[in-house]
């Protein structure tokens, strides 16, 4: 019988981290000096959070000093109880003086991903998101198949023997479960060795904290006002809230309507910056929320997701409503043909 030939699978780029955890922790460390000034860039969520964290700890005394940076406002009051709760020290990207830093660390996160960031001179990026383009920078270590980029800093600082913080360790515990969706999305073994390793030193009832501050007092009228405008059609519930301070309240709103029995589908709408954002929930099972959402709005403006969660964004001038109202029943009419 003839052998297979196999297309040899070609080797990373140079700058690309490579080997074992402890290989890939002396090749970042060997990048860093005593007198660097180093200044960690993130999207703050909890994932990046939480690595940022790690990062600082892992240069705590290999460096001079480290800052974390982040360009976007947390509004999330999961967020915002974390950072608050765990003492994280953050600053504003755009208050900051970039050349007061001889380092950039980017992590969670890739150049491309927002325009401030394109404009930065990063030195190193972390990062679990799917590869774009080949970075030429100095050391990357991106590993799509990770669940979280807090796995990958598990692994960096069990390499370092380092002796997790309570604070750190609950940060990561958390930031796990939440990019992986208690672990409902695709995760690595590497992700569920992280979990086990940090759910004996992480404090589970401070990280409850932070997934059970879902709302400010002042936003407990959308549920009225979404209650109020619910619709009942065939089990699915369609919800216009109308104009709303964050597309996060939408999300909760969403996702409190999707525990109700009998409800195959909930489709939940707002108003937020001049476009329609919709969102998209059911169980996943024989449906497809993110292939609807892409279907019943794809065309109007940008939409896609996951089988159990989906969301679409569509600029208002592309909805042709003249100076008609949007109501829960031209939500229906904008989703009820591509179901």
């Amino acid at each position: 019988m003839a052998k297979t030939l196999r297309t040899p699978v070609p080797p990373p780029p140079k700058n690309y981290a490579r080997g074992t955890a402890r290989e890939r922790l002396q090749q970042f460390w060997d990048f860093f000096g005593k007198e660097d000034a180093v200044l960690v860039v993130i999207n703050a969520d909890p994932d990046a959070l939480a690595s940022a964290m790690a990062i600082k700890r892992l240069l705590r005394y290999r460096v001079k000093y480290v800052a974390i940076a982040h360009p976007n406002e947390i509004r999330r009051m999961n967020n915002v109880t974390m950072v608050q709760r765990l003492k994280i020290p953050l600053e504003r990207l755009g208050n900051v003086k970039i050349n007061d830093f001889s380092k950039i660390v980017m992590v969670d996160s890739q150049p491309n991903h927002l325009p401030c960031f394109e404009k930065l001179k990063v030195d190193v990026i972390i990062d679990h998101h799917p590869i774009v383009v080949e970075w030429s920078n100095p050391f990357v270590d991106i590993r799509p198949d990770y669940g979280a980029t807090a796995s990958i800093m598990v692994e960096y600082l069990r390499a370092a023997d380092i002796k997790l913080s309570t604070g750190l360790a609950t940060a990561l515990f958390y930031a796990i479960k939440v990019d992986t969706s208690n672990f409902e999305k695709n995760a690595h073994l590497a992700d569920r060795l992280a979990f086990r390793y940090l759910f004996d030193l992480a404090n589970r009832d401070l990280m409850r904290k932070f997934e059970l501050t879902d709302l400010r007092r002042s936003e407990l009228r959308y549920f009225t006002i979404g209650l109020h405008n619910l619709k009942y059609s065939k089990n699915r519930y369609y919800s216009h809230i109308g104009r709303v301070p964050s597309p996060d309240v939408l999300v909760i709103v969403a996702d409190f309507l999707n525990h109700v029995g009998g409800i195959d589908w909930v489709f939940v709408s707002g108003i937020h910056n001049d476009k329609l954002v919709v969102i998209f929930r059911c169980d996943g099972y024989r449906k497809n929320a993110g292939k609807l959402a892409a279907r019943s709005l794809g065309a109007l403006g940008s939409a896609g997701g996951h089988k159990q969660a989906a969301r679409g964004e569509v600029p208002l001038k592309n909805l042709a409503m003249g100076e008609k109202e949007f109501t829960s029943e031209s939500l229906q009419r904008l989703i009820i043909h591509h179901i």
